[in-house]
């Protein structure tokens, strides 16, 4: 990674250059009336919330005292609380349409009087490190830099078009002589601002900027910097995050075998029992879809049914004609059970899923590499799961997450092939 470094002084603001230490804040704005995309800040983008990509960066950086969400949307403030941030309730003078980035940064600042240097991070940004983070950082802690934006390279050609004195429109080029167009290779090209983050201590934004003093720009490379406004940008953001992202503190491995409880989770968890004592389940078709998908995918699915809600041996029988999955009545010690079906299938924790939805699943939801629960379960359980469905069990919530899977194996195997074009470059 390069840093390109300017010590451009800002007549804005001048003050003694001192390395800046104490409290250290990530600040995420994500206001609710997004006009592109309505709600576009906690829009699943490939399985994970928009602002999540962020908050995961950040917080794995270790870099900050606090990472905050600014918001004036419950919902929003939900996710934040859920990916581990704590919530700044932005007024609504700063929640307009007409409100700056600036003033929500400054109302925050003169809020919270023990934050010495504030990270606006921008939601857009999925494809954030925490490295990314780390190093920009370092140059306001330890070289003095009083703010650090990020930017990218490009080699754009850029042309203008003016009216002449006839009222007649002229077409001028503004960084290039056309007689002279040089070659990629011999252009350095240009540092763009790419919105990422822009770091800046308390005392340059209180004066009216986000870039002042001793200024640096940080240079990420083009694959890290991708922005979504539009909803046309959406597709291919996924595309790039699922390439470029960070996916936790453990890079991503591939999904070998899904371990799913069926009720509460493929059902309603509901029995229905007729008047001559038959025992009824219902099943979604795109559930029943979702697992097929996986199975094609070169995931093996194994359903699972505990003492709490029992599969009689004809509904295991009818379950498993249904999705052409084994069906596994488990006894009372589940994660003793779900690892010895682990270790035979010679697998590690990390290559295994698991879809759960109460307390009984709470210690197979946490061993998981990729664990999942459907909407609206206990809270113990939530907390334990590190995929949260938007979907309600019975209702798609299997699905959902079978998606999730192929999208993370999808991911996995292309870092791979990228790690290997790094080491044969």
């Amino acid at each position: 990674m390069t840093l390109a470094v300017d010590s451009l002084l800002c007549p804005a603001y001048s003050a003694p250059h001192s390395a800046v230490s104490g409290h250290a804040a990530a600040l995420i704005l994500a206001r609710g009336g997004s006009k592109g995309i309505p709600l576009k800040n906690i829009k699943t983008l490939a399985g994970v919330p928009l602002i999540g990509w962020v908050l995961r960066a950040a917080l794995d950086s270790k870099q900050f005292d606090s990472v905050w969400v600014s918001t004036d949307n419950d919902d929003i403030a939900k996710v934040a609380i859920a990916w581990g941030a704590k919530v700044h309730h932005r007024s609504p003078e700063v929640s307009q349409d007409s409100s700056s980035s600036l003033d929500a940064i400054q109302e925050f600042a003169r809020q919270k009087p023990e934050v010495d240097v504030i990270c606006n991070i921008q939601c857009t940004s999925p494809c954030l490190h925490p490295f990314h983070l780390k190093q920009a950082l370092d140059l306001i802690t330890k070289e003095n830099y009083e703010s650090v934006f990020s930017v990218v390279r490009r080699h754009h050609f850029r042309w203008q078009m003016e009216t002449n004195e006839s009222g007649g429109v002229v077409t001028k080029p503004q960084n290039l002589d056309p007689r002279h167009r040089p070659r990629r290779q011999d252009w350095d090209g240009e540092l763009c601002e790419n919105g990422s983050f822009y770091f800046a201590t308390r005392e340059i934004i209180m004066s009216g900027v986000l870039q002042g003093g001793k200024c640096a720009c940080y240079e990420m490379m083009p694959e890290y910097s991708v922005d979504i406004d539009v909803d046309i940008d959406w597709p291919v953001a996924e595309q790039r995050v699922l390439r470029y992202g960070y996916f936790g503190q453990d890079s991503p491995k591939s999904v070998c075998l899904l371990l799913c409880n069926v009720s509460g989770c493929l059902t309603d968890g509901h029995t229905r029992i007729s008047s001559s004592g038959k025992e009824q389940v219902f099943i979604n078709n795109k559930d029943i879809i979702g697992l097929h998908r996986l199975k094609q995918g070169g995931v093996k699915v194994i359903l699972i049914s505990t003492n709490e809600a029992p599969l009689t041996k004809v509904l295991a029988k009818r379950l498993w004609q249904r999705t052409g999955c084994q069906v596994r009545q488990l006894k009372n010690d589940i994660q003793g059970e779900v690892k010895a079906i682990v270790d035979k299938e010679c697998l590690n924790w990390k290559q295994v899923a698991y879809m759960g939805n109460d307390v009984p699943d709470v210690d197979c939801l946490g061993l998981a590499g990729m664990s999942a629960v459907p909407k609206d379960v206990p809270v113990v359980a939530l907390n334990a799961a590190k995929y949260k469905c938007h979907k309600a069990p019975g209702l798609g919530a299997v699905r959902e997450f079978a998606e999730h899977i192929l999208l993370l194996n999808k991911s996995a195997k292309a870092q791979m092939e990228q790690d290997c074009n790094h080491k044969n470059t």
